[in-house]
């Protein structure tokens, strides 16, 4: 294999190194926050509208209350 052989693969290798470091593209987070109250009203909602179990609702208002 000549010298410019090797040469021009490693650049190639390099190349495609560094391309595939960056993703390409734009990342975008979304953080939603939600107040306790709001949280606690649609839960309530849910469950009188019967979506949610008796338990269900105790287990997830009470779950709420201590994340916050």
């Amino acid at each position: 294999m000549t010298s410019a052989t090797k040469t021009l693969m490693a650049l190639a290798l390099v190349g495609m190194t560094v391309s595939a470091c960056g993703g390409g593209g734009n990342s975008t987070t979304t953080v939603q926050t939600v107040a306790i109250g709001d949280q606690l009203a649609s839960l309530e909602k849910a469950y009188s509208e019967g979506l949610v179990t008796e338990k269900e609702y105790k287990q997830q208002r009470k779950k709420i209350l201590d994340e916050s």
